[in-house]
């Protein structure tokens, strides 16, 4: 079991790092537009999720703008030079590396609260955390519902409204999913996250942003009980 073949796909960090050398040597400029995202995969030798999740951080960062279309209308608009922001995002991944569990918790249930509050209040959009939901209940591993969890508390992130809160929550992904996997193993069945899930989701759609925010703080006591010793369940 110890000699695991490497990844074919490669994390979006790396995707990223790819694409923003591709600007800088290709000398693009405001306004330019990059290649479609089934294009873009076929060229840097990556699958589609990976880039359309470095998509997303860029359009994050502000360094491109999404663009829906077909033939020459497809592929994301550059809306600004990337020059440090990547750099310093792909430090910050770095330097998150080491966390230890009750920092990586702590963070994320200060974040999320936050972010399920907000979302809450603005009835924002839920489609991506109803997404990762349904993906859940067909996950066939502890690796794979992780990567469907991750998805859906970014999306929580995402639908917060704010860039920076989103930037950092897929900063710390890499962080959590140790911590997260080791979690849906010894839990063994997770059926109690997905019901949740299930809340949290339920909470922002109903636009109740004190149920959201309670909701966020039970499923973390549910995944790390040993963080939340007061915590029922």
């Amino acid at each position: 079991m110890t000699d695991r073949p490497a990844k074919k796909t490669r994390t979006f960090e790396d995707v990223l790092a790819q694409i923003e050398r591709r600007i800088v040597e290709d000398g693009l400029t405001v306004g330019a537009r990059l290649p479609a995202e089934r294009q873009l995969a076929e060229q840097l030798g990556v699958g589609r999720s990976s880039v359309r999740e470095a998509m997303r951080v860029l359009e994050t960062l502000g360094v491109v703008s999404s663009q829906v279309g077909r033939g020459p209308d497809a592929g994301a608009i550059l809306t600004s030079r990337p020059d440090t922001a990547l750099t310093d995002l792909l430090r910050l991944h770095l330097g998150l590396a080491s966390l230890e569990l009750r920092e990586v918790i702590d963070t994320r249930l200060m974040i999320e609260r936050w972010a399920a509050d907000r979302a809450a209040a603005a009835r924002a959009d839920t489609s991506g955390l109803a997404a990762a939901l349904a993906a859940m209940g067909t996950a066939g591993s502890a690796e794979e519902f992780v990567e469907h969890d991750t998805a859906f508390h970014c999306a929580l992130a995402d639908a917060s409204g704010n860039r920076l809160i989103a930037a950092i929550m897929r900063s710390l992904r890499d962080s959590m999913r140790r911590y997260a996997v080791e979690a849906v193993e010894r839990l063994g069945d997770t059926s109690l996250l997905q019901a949740d899930h299930r809340r949290i989701l339920a909470a922002v759609d109903a636009g109740d942003p004190g149920a959201a925010s309670r909701a966020v703080t039970d499923h973390l006591a549910h995944a790390y009980p040993s963080l939340f010793p007061a915590a029922d369940g």
